[in-house]
């Protein structure tokens, strides 16, 4: 591949035969004690990937300083000698053993397992806190002190140690198909607002076309009696917060079509005129952008314009509402509700959420299979701790934790997700992954 290293997959090693053989070539050196005592000559009993890496006759020219960071520097530790090993093994008990434990197991709710891991990612991930593009006071208190030849070689001792193996740990609770539920819950909300939620009853709102943020909100106001009516905290009380956001997903995603209710007897064209404030927060179509604020368009007139008059006498409580509709007399009011009834509302932009086992296919395009990485970039998740996974992947979920890779995937996780994703992976059989430069022809 031009200059570049040129990177082969061999077939698994699954016998002692083979092993016996990769030993004889170079490629392995029978392990002693719990430890590895050669460079990347890791052969862990069971299932072993000897990834083998060919370098292109331009390979030497290409090879990085020693402080130089890039994309070809985080393959560093994949050259590690013996010694760069066992000096990786000495930094490693006085530096990571308290937190990550003494042979990369951690016993530590949170702290990862470093057993197996990928070196080149390793390696990444210690420079980031070095360079403090990751906060984290414990590892960059312990890191400052380190170079970067150490940093490669802890990260080259980690993964010639055999990865973590699965524990009885929590067991995802299954997939809930969150529409279906979503649905049996809604059942008991048809009477008043329509199969499908759409009002047939003039004074009750319709509840498609909402963010399912926005309605799981207003549901949940109304069940704590923040909001005030008596009939919807009855009804809510004994529906439990999960299935809050079940029954607005399934709202969100039913068709979009206007109340079936008598025409408002305002005047739309004149209530436009007076819909111009509005549009910052209710969009300029009645459709909302942002899931705090309620989308308007296809309403029922009649409820609108009761909650309008609420707003503007202080029955309901809303700041920006009351200054808004204070200068509002009766007429104003319903040529607004009969403008925004008869606009068109929109589904909201909401996908049906993915199951497990989507999820986990989607993971392991990375990750490998069933969380087992062969690409030394990428980290392994097999074996690794379920509350450490659950952690990281929240991170990324909410964004206090960032990844270009990551981005377009965690954002549309549920925190259920998160739960299942991290119980699957960490109930999975870690393998180790030899990583053997071959010189260059």
């Amino acid at each position: 591949m031009r200059d570049a290293p040129l990177y082969i997959r061999t077939a698994m090693i699954r016998t002692a035969m083979h092993i016996g053989t990769a030993t004889r070539s170079g490629l392995g050196i029978p392990r002693s004690g719990a430890r590895f005592s050669h460079a990347a000559s890791v052969i862990a009993a069971g299932a072993l990937v000897i990834l083998v890496w060919l370098a292109g006759s331009l390979a030497a020219a290409a090879q990085p300083a020693a402080n130089q960071a890039g994309s070809g520097d985080e393959l560093r530790p994949l050259h590690a000698s013996s010694m760069d090993i066992a000096e990786g093994q000495h930094l490693a008990d006085h530096f990571c053993a308290d937190c990550h434990g003494a042979d990369g197991i951690s016993k530590i709710a949170g702290v990862p397992n470093l057993a197996g891991q990928r070196s080149p990612y390793l390696y990444r991930e210690m420079r980031a806190y070095l360079s403090g593009l990751r906060g984290n006071d414990t590892m960059n208190g312990a890191i400052t002190y380190l170079s970067v030849d150490a940093i490669s070689n802890v990260a080259a001792y980690y993964a010639t140690l055999d990865p973590a193996q699965p524990v009885a740990t929590g067991e995802a609770k299954g997939d809930v198909d969150a529409v279906q539920a979503g649905k049996a819950g809604a059942a008991a909300c048809a009477g008043c607002h329509g199969a499908a939620g759409i009002s047939t009853m003039p004074g009750i709102p319709s509840l498609i076309g909402q963010d399912p943020k926005y309605l799981a909100a207003a549901m949940a106001a109304y069940k704590t009696g923040e909001r005030k009516n008596d009939i919807m905290k009855g009804m809510l009380a004994p529906v439990p917060d999960a299935n809050l956001d079940n029954i607005a997903l399934f709202y969100a995603l039913q068709p979009a079509a206007r109340a079936q209710t008598p025409a408002p007897p305002g005047n739309p064209a004149a209530g436009q005129a007076l819909a111009t404030p509005c549009g910052a927060c209710h969009g300029t179509e009645g459709v909302s952008g942002n899931p705090s604020s309620p989308s308007l368009a296809g309403q029922d007139a009649q409820y609108l314009a009761a909650t309008l008059s609420d707003y503007k006498n202080g029955t309901r409580g809303n700041a920006t509402m009351k200054a808004l509709s204070a200068a509002l007399d009766d007429t104003a009011i319903k040529n607004l509700a009969a403008f925004y009834a008869g606009l068109q509302p929109q589904p909201p932009n909401v996908r049906k959420p993915l199951t497990t086992a989507q999820w986990v296919e989607r993971c392991d395009r990375c990750h490998g299979a069933n969380g087992n990485s062969t690409d030394p970039h990428f980290p392994a998740l097999a074996g690794q701790r379920a509350e450490y996974l659950e952690k990281v992947l929240e991170g990324y979920r909410i964004g206090t934790r960032r990844s270009p890779e990551m981005a377009a995937m965690a954002d549309v996780l549920t925190e259920n997700d998160v739960r299942n994703l991290a119980a699957y992976y960490a109930r999975q059989k870690a393998r180790a992954v030899v990583y053997v430069p071959v010189p260059p022809r």
